[in-house]
């Protein structure tokens, strides 16, 4: 799908303001309302915008911990990254999840109350058997940068 520039506003844009009118979103990008819902649907049903989310702050929700988590599973079979890869969909506080190349295997983001709620996880992962042997614990300290906005000028370069 070729995209130009106003496609990539709409989409800086809803990055940033998921919950944006469409008629601001049709003026910020310098387009009727019309003609903008029409590109809008056209990113939608390319599978270029995933869905829509809040920023939830969850300082102010409920105290918690975040903690990344380096992983690495005990064998390296397809069926073992597929059987891993399904485990981390039933855990709820693993928040995101990554499979990795080079070192370990998969990058986990996980959210609990405190770190005996984190290590009480942990331990069922292991007693779970879904393949994890290793574990090493990143906790964090505070946050400096979340996601924010994708480089979509840098990805797109030379193409």
């Amino acid at each position: 799908m070729h995209l130009d520039q106003r496609d990539l506003d709409i989409l800086r844009i809803l990055s940033r303001e998921g919950r944006i009118t469409k008629a601001a979103l049709a003026d910020q990008v310098g387009l009727s309302p019309t003609p903008c819902w029409e590109r809008l649907k056209k990113l939608e049903t390319a599978g270029l915008i995933e869905g829509y989310g809040a920023r939830i702050n969850l300082k102010k929700l409920a105290p918690h911990v975040t903690v990344f988590v380096a992983a690495e599973i005990s064998d390296h079979t397809a069926a073992s990254f597929q059987a891993f890869e399904a485990a981390m969909q039933r855990y709820e506080e693993v928040t995101a999840c990554w499979a990795l190349g080079g070192g370990f295997d998969y990058l986990l983001q996980v959210v609990t109350r405190d770190i005996e709620s984190y290590q009480q996880l942990m331990e069922a992962m292991l007693e779970a058997r879904i393949g994890l042997s290793r574990y090493f614990t990143y906790v964090v300290t505070k946050p400096v940068k979340g996601a924010g906005v994708p480089p979509f000028e840098i990805l797109l370069a030379g193409r």
